[in-house]
């Protein structure tokens, strides 16, 4: 299976699996690779130290920075906001940014806010909205501002009751 580029969408890296989508007016920046079977889907934005998994959508509006790695199997809502620099000046570009990880499975929603450095476990469900300042365990549900755990998810995001 081909991978699909819109007429539009700026694509300068090599490294782009089989059967990825890419939309309307996005740019993918040379040093960027991005697994099979992904959906990036318009005005997205993917630096160069970036490293998306496989089966990974971004929805629109979604900017990944230098420092990121995106595994298997994940879900970006739209407009979801990333940072790589915890102290940022103008003029001043870091020469080692903030390493960010998303794990395997995870799911951000809408409008949510990454700060840099941290991890999101594995299937954790991260509330749209929200603004996570600290690392995720995984398989657990997260939300509001800032994000704190409200509860425990299973790998099809469905709330787990405590016994």
């Amino acid at each position: 299976m081909k991978h699909v580029f819109h007429p539009t969408a700026i694509v300068e890296s090599k490294k782009i699996g089989a059967g990825t989508q890419i939309w309307q007016y996005s740019v993918i920046l040379p040093g960027a690779a991005i697994g099979s079977n992904c959906n990036v889907n318009c005005h997205c934005f993917i630096e160069n130290d970036v490293v998306i998994g496989n089966n990974v959508t971004l929805k629109s509006g979604v900017y990944l920075w230098d420092g990121m790695v995106v595994e298997d199997d994940v879900f970006i809502g739209p407009n979801a906001t990333f940072t790589n620099d915890t102290r940022p000046r103008s003029k001043k570009r870091l020469e080692v940014f903030n390493r960010t990880l998303i794990k395997k499975g995870a799911s951000i929603g809408a409008g949510a806010v990454i700060i840099g450095g941290i991890t999101i476990g594995e299937y954790a469900l991260i509330g749209a909205g929200s603004v996570v300042t600290k690392d995720v365990p995984a398989h657990t549900l997260w939300y509001g501002n800032p994000a704190r755990q409200k509860g425990h998810v299973c790998q099809h995001a469905l709330t787990i009751k405590p016994r």
